[in-house]
């Protein structure tokens, strides 16, 4: 018995597209690479009020395991605990200094032009035409 291609789908469920879906994640992923490999991130230290405040943001972590380890089923413990986790993150994101590197206009233009083309294939791949 033979199978009928007519019902085969496509990216997104439509029909056809999928050569458009690869090709678009392909340009998207080497646009992607080229800019983020020009990128240097560094990092900064946590001040507040002129004071490194670093040792802070450890205290609601500290304290909630130490209360975890007294009860495991300590609802302000795991509060304190994913509160502490959650302030260290917001910390290191808040002082990276992200800094774009020297590089020509051209490299700039096929960097943006890769990536902004790639998501637009893999859009149009994604609706019925």
């Amino acid at each position: 018995m033979m199978k009928d291609d007519s019902n085969l789908q496509g990216a997104g469920g439509t029909p056809g597209g999928i050569g458009e879906f690869v090709a678009g994640l392909g340009m998207a992923a080497v646009g992607a690479y080229l800019l983020t490999s020009n990128v240097t991130v560094s990092s900064g230290y946590w001040y507040v009020w002129g004071y490194n405040a670093f040792g802070l943001t450890l205290f609601p972590l500290l304290i909630g395991i130490g209360l975890l380890f007294f009860n495991g089923r300590s609802g302000p413990g795991w509060a304190l605990v994913v509160l502490g986790t959650l302030i260290i993150f917001a910390g290191i994101l808040a002082n990276l200094d992200i800094y774009f590197r020297p590089t020509s206009l051209y490299n700039t233009i096929i960097m943006l032009v890769l990536l902004a083309g790639g998501i637009g294939l893999v859009a149009r791949s994604l609706k019925s035409h």
